[in-house]
């Protein structure tokens, strides 16, 4: 066990019940901010003991305005009061997939934007789940420790412990397959990737699915489901090229508008996926398993706890 007085685990809002999974695995109390929303909009927060001298740590995802800035408001504090070092894990990074502009669009890259706010905030060390792109772990001046948090060993136990019988991976597109065939590799098991275009901004195109799949579990693979429509439309090509069953596997359950309406009107049986968006819970649809050990891990390496 780690002496409690040495370090202090908060959360932002959305994040808590990840908070204090994590804080238990680390052996430690987690210490809920104190908070009360003004009449005019306006937010307070104070922490409910002197952290001076102490190693913080803050899990908070940025899928909200509220909570990105709330991220923020935490890190500032910490430094106000003197804590002696800043430690933050991002579960899931709000604006992850805008990490680059178009050219002649004057678009805001927010997924660097934002992660220079939080950067510029002055933590010690930032940690990422499963980011879309690395891109953002550089958008600092060289003076943060960043980690990619890759969830693929804890994926692998979990499908393990799931005893699926013939199963084959399948990459939505060609951009993730590497990632996809990585995995394969630790489950020694075959993998493919959907011929997908994207022709409009959450609008795609699935064309085809190899044979691969024919008489098997067909396990597509992505970082978030968002909408959710390119995934149908891959188990839709894999149910067509032979596939028995169709299941889903994605660290980000996003699961935006109308999403789980059309997984529950679709072929898909299961969806798989992490706790990283706050509210995800598992129930007849969603199979969703905790970040927190790998998180705890990650802290406990970095912080030589």
């Amino acid at each position: 066990m780690t002496n409690n007085s040495d370090y202090v685990v908060v959360a932002n809002r959305a994040s808590t019940d990840l908070g204090i999974t994590v804080a238990k695995e680390l052996g430690l109390e987690f210490t809920t901010m104190i908070r009360k929303d003004f009449a005019d909009g306006e937010k307070y927060h104070a922490f409910p003991e002197d952290i001076a001298g102490k190693t913080l740590i803050i899990v908070a995802s940025t899928h909200t305005e509220d909570s990105h800035q709330e991220l923020m408001d935490l890190i500032q504090g910490a430094r106000y009061y003197n804590a002696a070092s800043v430690n933050v894990v991002i579960p899931y990074l709000g604006y992850s997939t805008m990490e680059r502009a178009k050219r002649g669009s004057f678009e805001i890259p927010k997924g660097v934007t934002r992660t220079r706010q939080i950067f510029r905030a002055r933590p010690n060390f930032v940690a990422f789940v499963d980011i879309h792109s690395e891109a953002v772990l550089h958008a600092h001046a060289g003076d943060i420790s960043t980690k990619h948090i890759w969830t693929g060993d804890l994926v692998v136990e979990h499908l393990k412990k799931m005893n699926l019988k013939e199963f084959v991976l399948v990459s939505p597109d060609y951009g993730f397959s590497k990632q996809v065939a990585k995995l394969a590799s630790l489950l020694n098991c075959s993998h493919t990737a959907a011929d997908k275009d994207r022709y409009d901004t959450d609008k795609t195109i699935v064309r085809q699915v190899s044979s691969v799949v024919k008489g098997k579990t067909a396990v597509i693979c992505d970082d978030m489901i968002r909408t959710g429509g390119s995934i149908i439309q891959t188990a839709e090509r894999c149910l067509e090229a032979g596939a028995a069953d169709i299941a889903v596997l994605a660290t980000h359950l996003v699961m935006a508008g109308e999403a789980r309406q059309r997984f529950m009107d679709s072929s898909i049986s299961k969806i798989i996926g992490s706790d990283s968006y706050p509210g995800r819970v598992s129930d007849d649809l969603l199979e969703v398993y905790s970040l927190a050990p790998l998180l705890a891990r990650t802290l406990r390496s970095y912080l030589k706890m």
